[in-house]
């Protein structure tokens, strides 16, 4: 019997939960509905764009103070797919050992997940990559996980410079290969681009 292709707009609509939230290895939930992680610089918009997804004013917490997202967290939507929301990396008011421990956390988790199919690395689209940005997708290259590049903020900037912004790190992706092809383009503010991440999501349930 054919597999019916999940429609983005009945999945982004059912309800949406936080199930865990770990700081350690050992506390991770045990591996369940495929996951796909959210990962960018502490003040690139992650819950927000969580929470746009998700038609939610709260879901994922939204600080003024970059760095605040100090565990992994991890979303149940309708059983189907688990959003994960990973600490922000590049910015933390916190000590070196505690920015330290984060880094082997979010390490460990994405190369020991068996259930993760893919990672969603956000961008400002008025910044670009930064230091961070490559030494995790050096990361992912290396461990052969999947990510795709979510440029964020998109109401900040005129629709030519989002596109010259766009092929810049289009070129940056050629070599790395696990990157994929396509970048989505995407404010949480004006929700361009939600409609669109939410049927990539949804057609990576269907893959999975």
């Amino acid at each position: 019997m054919a597999k019916t292709p999940t429609d983005p707009t009945w999945l982004f609509a059912q309800e949406c939960r936080f199930i865990a939230g770990t700081m350690t290895v050992e506390a991770l939930p045990p591996p369940g509905p495929i996951e796909v992680a959210f990962a960018g610089r502490s003040n690139v918009g992650k819950s927000s764009l969580i929470n746009a997804l998700t038609n939610r004013n709260s879901l994922a917490r939204i600080s003024r103070t970059p760095g605040r997202t100090q565990q992994i967290n991890f979303f149940d939507l309708a059983g189907r797919l688990v959003l994960v929301d990973l600490p922000g990396h590049g910015y933390a008011k916190v000590g070196r050992a505690v920015v330290k421990e984060w880094s082997k956390l979010i390490s460990a988790y994405l190369k020991g997940r068996p259930n993760l199919v893919r990672l969603l690395l956000l961008i400002d689209c008025r910044v670009g990559f930064k230091e961070p940005d490559l030494a995790l997708m050096d990361l992912l290259d290396k461990a052969a996980l999947s990510y795709q590049i979510v440029m964020t903020k998109a109401d900040e900037m005129k629709a030519d410079e989002i596109e010259i912004a766009r092929a810049r790190l289009a070129i940056q992706l050629e070599r790395r290969p696990a990157a994929h092809p396509e970048i989505i383009v995407t404010s949480s503010r004006s929700k361009a681009g939600i409609d669109q991440l939410r049927a990539e999501l949804a057609a990576v349930v269907d893959r999975s």
